[in-house]
């Protein structure tokens, strides 16, 4: 994986630049689509292609790991082949899913005892077998095992879950080095920063992996974790501010699980390129709509009379093809085509959202036109 950084914004961190794989070019700043089990919800892969223009999306290697299974993922030839998506794929490590499932797993320096929540049988993650399980899945872009700290966490825990995660890493790194991809194609590993809401930690963090994994070629870039896990949105943005400029400027930086509309934009502004979240499908299925203008609840009975087009600055078939009362019905009928409709608007935005942000970046004007978006996505309707 080669990044090739191209422009910087003198008003900002914000910079634009592009990133190469064994399946395809991305352009940063880049928001990747959550296929969670091989699957972004009611999109098909076709529109993800052809009218949302998705050059990245996601797995994520605790759903894959249990259903369908490493079995049926090997025969099938990895995870490309077996949902037929020819661009590049990132799986997260399964270390934040495990991290939700509080009652039920298992946290030591061994790895992550874990019962799985479709059955209950058991099962854990060690740094080893998750580098293992991912070149199974066969992603363009594998992430390091790491313990996600609550957000509220006092720095003792922090600390304490910090020397976790970075123990998990070293060995980690080991294993990646150990071995090698499966179906004929490179892969690249990220490790993550952790740190919660510490700045010392999360110093701490950046250094001890850069002093790991050096300049070795399969360390593609690097994620910041542990973050919009329940501190304050502007503890997030300074935890930010103190990572993102200790880490390398030729390595693109992933802001794992962010967020909404302003998040990113406020993201970009400190120097991050990559972004995943689920809330453009998870809150389209119950009917918000992001739009340049702000955001609609299509339950709210002010559009049952509304036949104007959905949206008429969006970059998606369905904003023009569905009025704002058609979508609004499909809601109040519970019919599955409302949660489609507005799943593929959302995400269509979100890619036009970091399209438009790299636009700005190049022409120097991103800090100016970052503050009017923020006010303008945020708005309520």
């Amino acid at each position: 994986m080669k990044f090739t950084l191209k422009t910087k914004d003198s008003g900002s961190g914000a910079r634009t630049g592009v990133f190469t794989t064994d399946h395809g070019q991305v352009q940063t700043p880049i928001f990747m689509p959550v296929g969670t089990v091989g699957s972004v919800k009611g999109v098909y892969h076709k529109d993800l292609r052809d009218d949302i223009d998705a050059e990245i999306i996601l797995g994520n290697t605790y759903h894959l790991y249990l259903r369908p299974g490493l079995d049926t993922l090997r025969k099938a030839g990895g995870l490309h082949r077996f949902e037929s998506w020819d661009r590049p794929i990132l799986t997260d490590s399964g270390g934040f899913q495990v991290f939700s499932l509080t009652k039920i797993r298992k946290i030591t320096e061994e790895g992550c005892k874990f019962s799985s929540h479709i059955d209950g049988s058991k099962h854990m993650f060690t740094p080893e077998n998750n580098v293992d399980i991912q070149r199974v899945i066969g992603s363009d872009i594998m992430m390091a095992l790491d313990e996600c700290c609550p957000g509220d966490a006092d720095e003792r825990y922090a600390a304490k879950s910090l020397r976790l995660t970075q123990g998990w890493l070293e060995r980690y790194f080991k294993r990646f080095c150990e071995t090698e991809p499966l179906y004929g194609y490179s892969q690249a590993m990220f490790p993550i920063i952790q740190g919660c809401v510490y700045p010392e930690l999360r110093k701490r963090a950046v250094d001890h992996a850069l002093n790991l994994v050096g300049d070795h070629p399969g360390v593609g870039g690097f994620a910041v974790g542990g973050l919009a896990v329940g501190e304050p949105t502007e503890e997030m943005y300074r935890m930010l501010e103190v990572t993102c400029p200790l880490l390398p400027e030729d390595k693109p930086r992933y802001l794992m699980g962010v967020g909404t509309p302003a998040n990113i934009l406020e993201g970009i502004a400190r120097g991050i390129d990559m972004f995943d979240c689920v809330m453009p499908t998870r809150n389209g299925r119950n009917g918000m709509l992001f739009t340049w203008n702000g955001i609609m609840n299509m339950r709210n009975a002010k559009w049952q009379d509304d036949f104007s087009p959905l949206d008429p600055a969006g970059t998606s078939f369905v904003d023009s093809e569905y009025s704002k009362a058609y979508l609004h019905h499909l809601f109040v009928a519970k019919e599955m085509f409302a949660a489609m409709i507005a799943s593929e608007h959302n995400l269509a935005f979100y890619l036009d959202l970091v399209r438009q942000a790299r636009l700005h970046i190049e022409a120097g004007d991103f800090a100016s036109w970052k503050e009017a978006a923020v006010r303008k996505v945020t708005a309520r309707l």
